[in-house]
């Protein structure tokens, strides 16, 4: 098991390089002057810009301005700085904090909800309630993230306080602690819970035709046993697979929701550096989500020993 985390780590370094250095030519490589940009509709003096330029590495060849970003990321663990002089490390400290408890609201609703349902949909295969289910999972792939924040946010943020008087949703910022993150971390979590629904479905589905649950079936085994201890046990490698590579997908997609409901997180952060051209910033927080993506795909791929002790790491 040792030598498979150290040769997966190994196998991360090239990744790790490769996605920093294409977002890094992607971001540095626009057309456009980011000191021009510092001075807003002033037009900043020669020879201040050029000092700035150089402080900042901007006449610098792109390879190796990426080079001073990754050595001293590797190195001493530092984003750099922005323009402004402020080190994005600690731009990037609260807006993370917001966005990581969004995503995980949102990671347990669509682990609970869509193996919930995809266990209910499997048993109750052809049915109404079956049907049902694949109807709701195919309205909410279908209908965009933004149509969904804003029509739950009018009716269980806006409607049911007026009907109630309680605030049980709220649509806007985290003054109300754990409860602000519950309408968004739906919105967030709405198309993965609708798809992880379907393939919880069809995964225990087929793992409950298999020979070996026949068997146990034949032996007399209750049900619930035969479906907990052997059906949906097997089932979950591949649940497992999507809810880790989703860790990542949540969190770097929560752009839209943060928007809606004005969370000032890591995708909001990212939509505002995108559109002032505040390069370094964009850099890093692409740079900590692949990070992320990393560890999550490493932490998967362990777990699938505990769900299956047939698979062996050498």
């Amino acid at each position: 098991m040792g030598r498979y985390v150290i040769k997966r780590l190994i196998q991360a370094i090239p990744v790790l390089f490769g996605a920093t250095l294409l977002i890094f030519v992607i971001v540095f490589a626009l057309p456009g002057d980011p000191i021009a940009g510092l001075f807003g509709d002033k037009r900043p003096d020669p020879a201040v810009a050029e000092v700035l330029r150089e402080q900042y590495h901007l006449n610098d060849p792109l390879l190796l301005q990426y080079w001073y970003y990754i050595s001293g990321v590797l190195f001493r663990g530092d984003f750099g700085v922005n323009f402004a002089d402020i080190p994005v490390s600690e731009i990037m400290a609260g807006k993370f904090q917001i966005t990581l408890n969004l995503a995980l609201t949102a990671l347990v609703m669509e682990a609970v909800i869509g193996v919930g349902l995809g266990l209910w949909a499997a048993l109750r295969r052809g049915k109404a309630t079956d049907t049902m289910i694949l109807a709701s999972t195919l309205l909410l792939i279908s209908v965009p993230t933004l149509v969904t924040g804003f029509v739950l946010q009018l009716i269980l943020g806006v409607k049911v306080k007026q009907w109630t008087g309680m605030d049980i949703f709220p649509v806007a910022g985290t003054f109300a602690g754990w409860r602000s993150y519950l309408l968004p971390g739906f919105v967030l979590a709405g198309t993965s819970i609708a798809y992880l629904t379907r393939l919880t479905r069809t995964s225990l589905a087929e793992t409950l035709r298999a020979d070996y649950i026949r068997t146990a079936t034949a032996k007399g085994l209750n049900r619930r046993r035969v479906i907990g201890r052997h059906g949906l046990r097997n089932a979950l490698i591949p649940l497992v697979t999507f809810l880790g590579a989703d860790l990542g997908n949540l969190m770097g997609g929560a752009v839209i929701t943060e928007t809606i409901f004005n969370l000032q997180g890591i995708g909001y952060q990212l939509f505002q550096s995108v559109y002032l051209r505040e390069q370094p910033i964009v850099v890093g927080i692409v740079t900590v989500l692949v990070l992320i993506y990393i560890v999550a795909n490493l932490v998967v791929d362990l777990l699938y020993a505990v769900l299956d002790p047939r698979i062996r790491y050498e």
